[in-house]
Order: C-alpha cells, then structure tokens, then sequence
C-alpha cells in the first residue's frame, strides 16, 4: 500500500487514466475504420456510375438521401 501522498495520488488517477486511454485507442479505431469505410464505398459508387454512364450514354440518377 502506498505511504506517501505523491504516490497515493498517483495509485488513486492511474486507472482513470488506463481506462481513459483505451476508450480513446477503441474510439480512434473505430471513427479511423469508418472513414475508411466510407472512402471505398464512394470508390465503388464512382465507378458504379462511370460503368452506368459508358452503357447507357446518359447520367447516372441522383443518389436519394435516406437521411
């Protein structure tokens, strides 16, 4: 058990701060994973809508918003 204040402080913030740095690693992973995520879905529909407008000779459609 710690004797001293320094270290009392210390053994009282260190799991507040471990758990504050892994809910920060898991949050950056996943708003990283979802960025990536919607960067190769915007790859696809672009060439989704490249291949449309080379057989069909006209625009693709207008995406609709479901938000």
């Amino acid at each position: 058990m710690p004797h001293g204040v320094v270290t009392g402080i210390i053994f009282a913030l260190t799991p507040t701060v471990v758990v504050g740095l892994i809910f920060w690693f898991v949050m950056r992973a996943i708003m990283r994973a979802d960025r990536t995520e919607r960067s190769a879905y915007a790859k696809v529909e672009a060439e989704e809508r490249a291949r449309f407008e080379r057989e069909h000779g006209v625009p693709a459609p207008a995406p609709t918003s479901a938000e």
